[in-house]
């Protein structure tokens, strides 16, 4: 069933052409779009209304925010939301797509077949699930998103003149399952008939993208709520976005959902973070760190049917969820398997901050973790830890036990070390110490950007040569690793990958959706870590990076939103 099937059919027209402003009306049963550079040009009638702007090379980011009205039907918002998206950020998408995607079937188009084979498999089940049971608040909300990535399909497409340029919307579907894409292709080939039969997986692979930390300051005056993004940096194109999307919690409810305002980071073409990291109006701000799979048999768990895609699961728990509890239940319903995190969720309305004499409060639930593996996940309330220990680290490593051992944990540490462990990780002992020293949001940002290794102890790596990596950092720069270094595995080794950026929040930043964030890889010519240049590095003409700076040096930003 396709989802173009689900939609009457719906024509849009677009009345002027540039402008930074677009908005989306109705003339009868038909919609039209209007774009704009006056914000005062858009009407009180709007369905949806955008802004959009590329700053990309002036600070490191694009910024776009999206505002859909309640009176209109959720599926016109979704629909509206998602085509103002595609056609006002068409340029990024499609640098982003060759960046990132175009390239990716090359030599494996017998692997992607096979990949498009799961995902109309997996799209049938959702769709006739969701046709199914309309009415039942989950499935109502899945709909809702296909709807918002058929729009911003529909959007990049109408906006696009270049037929060497168009993108489908399976395409723009594979844009966001990118983070689920690895696990899912290995799972396929695991099973392939074209397959050896012997591969197994590597224990050493995926398990070193993201830090993240949660910190309770020790007066409770404040509660800091950070991520790291690691990922290869041909993906540095970034947008933060807001979204607005005044949703009904159900088909029958007259209730607006929870979670009807995010803001979060992001890239081109993504109705996700993939980061991940949300600031929610229901007071929640979920963000993960990627802790992966190494067991053959939790590959074979992968199916297409009775599972929904990861990044799906989680916009419709950030959407839905009024607590942790709740966003942790509706997360791990029919686990897909692919995309394995260890997801921290921060309520703060469960945190009350001391000021002015007055003492601060905690309430149980203000921190849920979960963690997930093909056919199960763990979670649990980790507030007394975080109260108790004043913070919560997040480095890639499973922290419930059964998951770590589940997952090929103890496997790997016996044959790699300590660099596997949970407690013994260099990331655990570094957040450990460097998290003492937190006592205000610039301290908190300066660790999450933490890189020293040809200094720090806990950097050093004897089996390495020279005899420490750039991986062994809060905030890691592969690419510094020396080209003809030797490594133990790959993971520590010459790589063209590292963070690509920091986000804080807090307790004050958050009611305004707000975070203090960067766009590049760290740097500190004091320490030896040197701006990240394409034009120095050796992998730079190897690797798709159009529309990017050559080099990446930006402040930090605080992004106001224009509609608030």
């Amino acid at each position: 069933m396709s989802i173009y099937l689900l939609l009457y059919l719906v024509l849009v027209f677009v009345n002027v052409v540039g402008g930074r402003y677009g908005f989306i009306t109705l003339r009868g049963a038909v919609m039209v779009m209007t774009q704009t550079d006056n914000v005062f040009d858009i009407p009180d009638d709007h369905v949806a209304k955008a802004s959009y702007k590329n700053e990309i090379f002036q600070n490191g980011w694009a910024y776009l925010e999206v505002s859909t009205q309640a009176e209109f039907a959720d599926s016109l918002q979704a629909h509206a939301a998602g085509y103002l998206e595609g056609y006002l950020s068409r340029d990024l998408i499609w640098m982003h797509w060759c960046n990132v995607l175009q390239g990716f079937c090359t030599g494996k188009e017998d692997v992607c077949q096979m990949v498009d084979d799961f995902v109309d498999a997996n799209e049938d089940y959702v769709l006739t699930e969701a046709v199914k049971h309309k009415s039942e608040t989950y499935w109502y909300q899945i709909l809702l998103l296909y709807y918002q990535l058929q729009g911003l399909a529909w959007g990049y497409r109408n906006a696009t003149t270049d037929p060497d340029k168009l993108l489908t919307f399976r395409d723009i579907f594979w844009m966001n399952m990118v983070g689920d894409l690895d696990d899912l292709a290995f799972s396929l080939i695991l099973r392939s008939n074209h397959s050896k039969r012997d591969i197994d997986p590597d224990p050493t692979a995926r398990l070193d993208r993201c830090s993240g930390l949660v910190k309770l300051l020790p007066d409770l005056s404040n509660l800091y709520t950070s991520q790291t993004t690691w990922n290869s940096y041909n993906s540095m194109l970034r947008i933060q976005k807001m979204y607005v999307l005044n949703y009904r919690v159900s088909r029958l409810s007259t209730e607006r959902i929870p979670g009807y305002k995010m803001s979060f980071s992001s890239y081109p073409g993504l109705a996700t973070s993939l980061d991940d990291f949300y600031i929610i109006s229901s007071g929640l701000v979920p963000a993960e760190t990627t802790i992966g799979n190494s067991r053959r048999a939790l590959f074979e768990l992968i199916n297409p049917v009775g599972k929904i895609l990861e990044f799906v699961r989680v916009m419709v728990a950030n959407r839905v969820a009024r607590n942790g509890r709740e966003w942790v239940k509706i997360f791990s319903q029919r686990n897909s398997g692919t995309y394995n995190n260890q997801w921290y969720i921060v309520d703060y309305n469960k945190f009350k901050p001391s000021e002015a004499g007055c003492p601060g409060s905690v309430s149980s639930g203000l921190l849920w973790v979960v963690e997930q593996l093909p056919g199960t996940t763990e979670a649990a309330d980790l507030t007394a830890t975080l109260v108790n220990t004043s913070y919560f680290p997040s480095y890639n490593m499973a922290h419930f036990r059964r998951i770590f051992e589940l997952g090929g944990g103890l496997e790997r540490m016996k044959k790699y070390g300590d660099w596997f462990g949970q407690e013994t990780h260099p990331r655990a002992r570094m957040l450990k110490r460097l998290q003492a020293g937190i006592h205000n949001i610039r301290d908190m940002f300066r660790v999450m950007r933490y890189n020293d290794y040809k200094h720090d102890p806990l950097a050093r790596c004897p089996q390495c040569n020279p005899p420490y990596s750039a991986c062994n950092a809060v905030a890691a720069r592969n690419d510094l690793n020396p080209a003809n270094g030797t490594y133990p595995f790959q993971a520590l080794g010459h790589r063209c990958h590292g963070a690509i950026d920091a986000k804080v929040t807090s307790a004050r930043l958050r009611p305004a959706y707000e975070f203090i964030a960067v766009s590049s890889p760290p740097h500190d010519e004091a320490q030896g870590v040197p701006p990240f240049k394409w034009s120095e590095f050796d992998l730079g003409k190897n690797v798709s990076h159009i529309g990017h700076p050559d080099k990446w040096v930006f402040p930090p930003v605080r992004h106001r939103w224009e509609w608030g």
